[in-house]
């Protein structure tokens, strides 16, 4: 039986606008729960740029590629599963600006 090859994550690009809404909502994940401040909102986003301080070094449950390659990848293209990332995307609080 062959092997299914490993999908090369540096080719999977997502196309990410940075509004920070996902890292503004991680308490409505039970897999990104641990990295609530306290309000909903993730430790490590600075709600002034809606950058992650530790982007290098960020979770795995924060890397979509990941995510994709290691629990989606045989239920779903990668267009498929962009797509469905963008429809929630857009349906999470804008949270970021009622903090400020």
């Amino acid at each position: 039986m062959a092997e299914k090859p490993l999908i090369d994550l540096s080719q999977l690009l997502f196309p990410c606008n940075g509004c920070g809404k996902c890292c503004a909502n991680v308490h409505l994940s039970e897999q990104t729960r641990y990295l609530d401040r306290g309000d909903g909102i993730c430790r490590h986003l600075n709600t002034t740029s809606k950058q992650c301080q530790i982007y290098e070094e960020r979770p795995d449950i924060c890397r979509v590629a990941v995510q994709f390659e290691r629990h989606y990848a045989a239920k779903f293209t990668w267009e498929e599963f962009v797509s469905l990332n963008l429809a929630i995307c857009d349906q999470l609080p804008d949270r970021i600006t009622k903090v400020e």
